[in-house]
């Protein structure tokens, strides 16, 4: 059928299991495609085809209310709800957001970038539609990668106790980002593959139904035999000793098995999980063959091979961090290496394939992979934990009550800290400073290229005390690392342009955009110094005493909140000792960041060489007319 014609889901109510099939085909042939040119999550969409068609023929959206937890599997969703037209803006500047977005469109009812949300969130729906009368479905749709998560686990133990109407799809394919792991990844294995569990289960529940109304007794004693059977069969039915119904396995490819299964969960009074068996990036071989993640999310392809466009000629950022922690372990076994869920991401696999006793995938469970690390990290280990700053969002009171409090020797690497692009507000990696900032005892870096890079690692493995070591998304310099190097001493900053007239502090890839405004301010006859300030916390004193004493203008450049950020620390150092510098700070100003090429965005907010060179010459000229007058 032509895709494009699309407008709402309504269509599929007619439709036979052979033309479902042929939608299937046709959006799968229009995904493979379209991804090829913008890059997207194509591996987690491919494999929910059918059970995305299936879910809109047979609940009706929007007034059937479906969450997407994480989001990225929406793209069947975003196509059968009549956005196809805007699929060549997917992820792009300005285009169609990667995950569901209300501003988009009614069948968009809840917006996520994390894992493990979408449970609580149905169950504050579900319970707000019966406070109001409602009698719609909630349908949340999690992946067995995403109940590992707490959360998760914490809303299945409420709707289980409260037994509130709801249908859950577990969308089973194995795999998060990387393979699974942990026992709720086994005993979903189990049951994956215990057909006869649920022949027998359903045998004994139509006897019983059958059963004439002759005393409770007799009805007692088939329950229990019902329960007895199902632990001769399975050991231990999880869902159903929460008190959810448990439905499945079913084949997620088949339309057949999909309709029962959804029909069954509809007619059901109470908690439903179906659990459905897909295959990640089903129906193109590339993808459906990828057992290490790395077509979770990905940029443009070539479509006959899977060749992933763009070449780089550098290391990434996480390769070059991990693997220089590895070689560091390599040689101290009290140097371990944690993260959750991210081995992939993060470029940890080179560790976990050279150092299997020292790595730890904890799974989609970041406040246990921080607490873990502390625990690590009291019993006399050196952990490492590599964590993206989105997702380290989810573990702050760890952070602060089991590593920072205790002051234990805990080395974080924040992962994809700044702006990341494509995957939007819910990744962009711009609070971690704000948040961590306040900690009394954390250390809080970003290098400015590799060579810092491995400095900062050598001091925070010596150091007495939790440390973070944030960096980009993106690839190294790629200079030449030979050569001794002198130890970085604590909190000391850099002079990297030498200046009489105004200061320009930064720290990470912006310090570029520094050095660049210099020059060009220098043009204009404005002598403006750059310092480096790769220790966020704790600040150079001794440094911006000296600032202080000599009362320039001050412009601090940072791809990060301005709320608690770097400017706003050497603000409120200039002021509490009573300094009359000026400062201007250039950052993110409340507001999220949308998704979209970095540069572009970058230019939005104004953290660009531009914008450095107008407000230093804004604020030299402000300070010049202050001075005239007095």
């Amino acid at each position: 059928m032509n895709l494009y014609s699309i407008e709402n889901p309504s269509f599929l109510k007619g439709k036979s299991d052979e033309e479902l099939k042929g939608l299937a085909q046709d959006i799968r042939e229009f995904l493979i495609q379209s991804c090829s040119e913008t890059g997207g999550h194509i591996g987690a969409n491919l494999g929910v085809v059918e059970l995305s068609i299936a879910l809109h023929k047979y609940f009706d959206s929007p007034a059937d209310k479906f969450l997407f937890d994480v989001g990225h599997q929406a793209y069947i969703h975003k196509i059968l709800t009549g956005r196809i037209s805007e699929f060549d803006t997917l992820r792009q500047y300005k285009g169609l957001c990667g995950f569901p977005k209300m501003r988009e469109s009614e069948h968009d009812v809840w917006e996520a970038g994390h894992s493990s949300t979408s449970l609580s969130a149905a169950m504050g729906m579900a319970k707000a539609r019966d406070i109001q009368g409602g009698t719609h479905h909630i349908v949340p749709v999690i992946g067995d990668g995403a109940l590992t998560g707490g959360m998760a686990l914490e809303a299945l133990n409420h709707i289980g106790s409260d037994r509130t109407n709801m249908t859950i799809i577990l969308n089973d394919n194995e795999m998060s980002i990387a393979p699974n792991v942990g026992a709720m990844h086994n005993m979903l294995g189990r049951m994956r593959t215990n057909t006869q569990y649920n022949r027998v289960k359903h045998d004994i529940e139509d006897f019983i139904n059958r059963l004439p109304q002759v005393g409770s007794k007799l009805r007692d004693m088939a329950d229990r035999i019902k329960d007895s059977m199902k632990y001769l069969v399975v050991n231990g039915i999880f869902f159903e000793e929460l008190g959810i119904k448990y439905i499945g396995p079913v084949d997620g490819h088949d339309f057949e098995d999909l309709a029962q299964a959804i029909k069954s969960s509809k007619d059901y009074n109470g908690p439903v999980v179906v659990h459905v068996i897909t295959k990640k990036g089903k129906g193109y071989h590339p993808a459906e063959a990828d057992k290490l993640g790395k077509w979770h999310g990905l940029g443009p392809y070539k479509i006959d091979t899977g060749e992933v466009l763009g070449s780089k000629t550098t290391p990434s950022w996480s390769e070059f961090m991990s693997n220089t922690i590895l070689e560091y372990a390599k040689e101290d076994r009290r140097i371990v290496a944690l993260t959750p869920a991210m081995p992939v991401g993060s470029k940890l696999t080179k560790f976990q394939n050279e150092l299997p006793d020292q790595f730890f995938d904890v799974g989609i469970a970041e406040q246990h992979a921080v607490t873990m690390a502390g625990g690590l990290a009291a019993s006399g280990m050196r952990p490492y934990l590599a964590i993206y700053s989105t997702f380290l969002q989810r573990g702050y009171d760890q952070l602060l009550h089991d590593v920072d409090r205790q002051n234990l020797n805990v080395l974080i690497g924040i992962d994809r800290s700044g702006l990341v692009g494509a995957d939007g507000e819910t990744h962009q990696g711009v609070f971690d400073i704000s948040f961590i900032s306040p900690l009394p005892n954390i250390v809080l870096m970003m290098p400015k290229d590799e060579i810092e890079a491995s400095r900062m690692i050598d001091l925070s493995l010596r150091h007495e005390g939790p440390a973070a070591i944030r960096y980009p998304r993106g690839n190294v310099k790629g200079l030449d690392m030979g050569g001794q190097r002198e130890p970085l001493k604590l909190g000391e900053w850099e002079e990297v342009v030498a200046g009489d007239d105004m200061a320009i502090i930064s720290f990470g890839p912006t310090l570029d955009l520094a050095i660049d405004a210099s020059a060009a301010l220098k043009e204009a006859g404005i002598d403006a110094k750059v310092i480096n300030a790769r220790f966020i916390k704790p600040l150079d004193e001794k440094m911006l005493l000296a600032l202080g004493a000599s009362s320039m203008p001050l412009v601090t450049v940072e791809e990060s909140m301005l709320a608690g950020g770097l400017g706003s620390m050497i603000a409120s150092f200039m002021a509490d000792h009573h300094f009359t510098n000026p400062v201007k700070r250039i950052g993110i100003d409340n507001e999220y960041v949308e998704h979209g090429d970095v540069n572009k965005l970058l230019e939005d907010l104004g953290i660009s060489t531009a914008n450095i060179i107008l407000q230093s010459k804004t604020l030299m000229e402000q300070t010049d007319e202050k001075e005239v007058k007095n």
